[in-house]
């Protein structure tokens, strides 16, 4: 028997119930297990260590992004499967089991890794300036393929203010099709509609039972389908979303300490990180703190342990030990209180404001920034404002489309502690193997496929 692995992104036991009637059945039907959710515990992280059975002390990955201080520069959301040390699942089932094969299928760090189909995305970037959204396959002919069965990988419904089911619904038809198509031994699939509702408008919104019940049908029909073939199926989640009401501005007090470097571009301010004595990473609920300077080292954690909305430090080299989690991470971890997160904010005055902070740019920005799923609700006609800028890029103009607000305050949910309450834990359903971490699960994907080999 093969089996498929469903990632569904925010999904906790919290949720479970009569919007998730399909889950909840399959839960109840096979097993539901809470587990101690990956430090940090967000994306990158938590699936890299489900794909290891290691901690970021021996896969490195210590957040969605971190500081490379050779570099100098700040590193999120990069793709290549070649920062993540260890050995992958696929490649220990694949040394089991003859005529092995694996999809990964929008989990993360999917480029040049050694599965056998992979599919992420990938915007292409031509010289002229332009950005075109895309999609990355292995083997590479697969894109062309799923386009012209599938049509175009919708990418503003992945990350955005447009951020909604239809890219999940896209991910679960393009499952389909590898299943049809190619029969793999494993199939890890990443449905990550619930990410979105539940950070921009909080797990308690009014909004959220809706929301629930579109990936319930999506993520059951899914299942039917994976056992209508003979497929085994299990279901798991990297972390659950927390209510918080309070953002935290790091980069800011630093600024008022004197600890920030901050350069003019063009009448705007960006963050030069080199030339800062501290700053910060933020990343959810987590912000990896940088100390250029050794004379300040007393004083940034100082700053830190009085600074409201800051629940605990953690020292690296004590949580991970020498190495290359070490190496990555900040100088000091800093962990939010549960009703907090960290902002990325650095600059004192809205109009002076980087040209990026406005806009969606997951890669310019150095720090984690959910006001990039919110239009400015005090833009007027921002729709208006979009079709402009739609129609200058048509016409080969360049433009930014500013229309992320600079109000933290619109967040409503988040994630990253690792203690959390057991309800807001991600979960695994689809087996009894028992699992207290991350780690375990990988450990728990393992015994499945080899139970069903």
């Amino acid at each position: 028997m093969r089996l498929a692995v469903i990632n569904i992104v925010g999904l906790s036991e919290s949720l479970l119930g009569p919007h998730l009637p399909g889950l909840t059945a399959f839960a109840e039907k096979t097993g539901c297990q809470s587990y101690a959710p990956a430090f940090p515990a967000v994306t990158c992280t938590a699936q890299s260590s489900i794909a290891t059975g290691a901690s970021p002390a021996s896969h490195g990955i210590v957040a969605n992004g971190w500081y490379d201080r050779e570099s100098a520069e700040v590193r999120f959301w990069k793709q290549s499967n070649h920062l993540v040390r260890g050995e992958k699942l696929w490649d220990k089932l694949r040394r089991e089991i003859p005529g092995f094969t694996c999809a990964k299928l929008f989990w993360w760090y999917n480029m040049h890794s050694s599965a056998d189909f992979t599919i992420t995305p990938r915007p292409l970037y031509p010289a002229d300036g332009r950005k075109v959204f895309d999609i990355h396959t292995q083997p590479m002919g697969l894109r062309d393929e799923l386009k012209s069965d599938l049509g175009e990988f919708p990418f503003r419904a992945f990350w955005g203010p447009a951020a909604g089911i239809a890219s999940s619904e896209w991910i679960a038809a393009s499952a389909k099709w590898i299943e049809e198509h190619h029969s793999p031994t494993l199939s890890l699939v990443y449905l990550p509609h619930l990410d979105y509702p539940l950070q921009k408008d909080g797990p308690d919104a009014s909004n959220i039972p809706a929301e629930l019940e579109k990936i319930d049908r999506l993520a059951t029909d899914l299942i039917h389908f994976y056992e209508s073939r003979g497929v085994r199926v299990l279901v798991l989640s990297e972390y659950g979303i927390s209510p918080v009401t309070r953002p935290i501005h790091l980069n800011r007090l630093f600024r008022e300490r004197g600890w920030l470097s901050i350069k003019n571009e063009l009448g705007l301010e960006t963050l030069d990180c080199g030339g800062s004595r501290a700053f910060a990473v933020a990343d959810h609920q987590i912000a990896h703190v940088y100390v250029n300077d050794p004379a300040i080292r007393d004083d940034v954690r100082e700053l830190l342990e009085t600074t409201p909305g800051v629940d605990e430090i953690r020292v690296p080299a004590k949580t991970w030990g020498p190495g290359i989690a070490t190496e990555r991470a900040g100088d000091f971890i800093a962990i939010s209180a549960p009703d907090a997160w960290f902002t990325y904010y650095f600059w004192k005055n809205d109009a002076l404001a980087p040209d990026y902070a406005r806009t969606i740019d997951i890669h310019r920005k150095p720090g984690y920034d959910p006001c990039e799923l919110f239009i400015d609700p005090k833009l007027n006609l921002p729709q208006l404002k979009i079709a402009k800028f739609l129609l200058k890029k048509k016409l080969g103009l360049r433009g930014l489309l500013e229309v992320i607000p600079l109000d933290a305050t619109l967040v409503k949910g988040s994630h990253g502690r690792d203690q959390v309450p057991e309800n807001e834990q991600p979960v695994l359903l689809g087996t009894r193997f028992p699992v207290g971490s991350a780690e375990d699960v990988h450990q728990a994907i393992l015994d499945a496929a080899l139970t069903s080999a």
